[in-house]
């Protein structure tokens, strides 16, 4: 097998998993991909996206699995199918700032320069779709709607990073965390998924280095949230909420 290109470091066991196909049926890939409607690749009509099964290739990661490091040449794209990553850059004295959790359907890797700006982490098991930058400006020099689709999803990761300043910069702990649980509900109703439990699956510590807090300032909001009757913690991974009112009030400063 021919190594990873730069940015991709897989296990050898990834590795196979990454260039084996996954569809068996007379489906291309692209075309049973259950998060298609979400994905970049919605904006390509059924026998367009036989050029994009051309070039694809798949990719698995495990939790704690590195797909790419800050600074690293930014050779691929990446489609996220199945899974939930992180990225995040590192401070000089080795502090570490999340800048976002990706979910199924996100699109991940796009750089203005050479290199990728931020590191990018699975948090559980991941597959994704890899696609090299030179194929895809061809492939959008062939069909510009995936040219529109992408600069839409831009323009929506621009409003959520305005959220973000917002979010560091004005708001308490409790409507920090109260802000997160409910984002995490709504990007789960997106995807076709049950908003009430919400999945958190990213650990206390990545939920603190996403909203500037420390471990244990999360954890005691949590606490507080759950005190005022606001959520039930069914587990660390897990939250019902019990009066999303309430918690909407809270994140809105009220």
């Amino acid at each position: 097998m021919k190594n990873s290109p730069p940015g991709l470091r897989l296990p050898q066991a990834a590795q196979l998993s990454a260039a084996m196909p996954r569809a068996q049926t007379g489906e291309t890939p692209c075309a049973a991909c259950q998060v298609r409607h979400l994905a970049v690749c919605s904006a390509l009509e059924d026998d367009e996206l036989r050029l994009l099964d051309d070039i694809i290739k798949f990719v698995d990661l495990g939790a704690g699995d590195a797909l790419f490091d800050e600074g690293e040449p930014a050779a691929n794209v990446y489609n996220l199918t199945s899974g939930t990553i992180k990225l995040y850059k590192l401070l000089p004295d080795g502090r570490r700032q999340i800048t976002g959790f990706l979910f199924a359907g996100d699109f991940l890797g796009l750089a203005a320069s050479e290199d990728y700006i931020y590191s990018a982490e699975a948090v559980t098991a991941v597959s994704l779709c890899r696609l090299s930058r030179v194929d895809l400006d061809r492939l959008m020099e062939q069909t510009p709607q995936l040219e529109r689709r992408l600069l839409g999803m831009a323009r929506y990761e621009l409003a959520e990073a305005q959220d973000q300043i917002l979010l560091l910069g004005r708001k308490t702990a409790k409507e920090r965390i109260a802000s997160f649980i409910l984002m995490l509900s709504e990007r789960a109703v997106r995807r076709g998924e049950t908003g009430n439990p919400v999945s958190i699956p990213m650990s206390r510590n990545d939920i603190g280095d996403y909203l500037g807090l420390t471990t244990e300032t999360v954890s005691r909001t949590l606490t507080r949230l759950r005190s005022g009757g606001a959520i039930i913690m069914e587990s660390d991974r897990k939250v019902t909420l019990v009066e999303r009112e309430t918690l909407q009030d809270i994140a809105e400063g009220f």
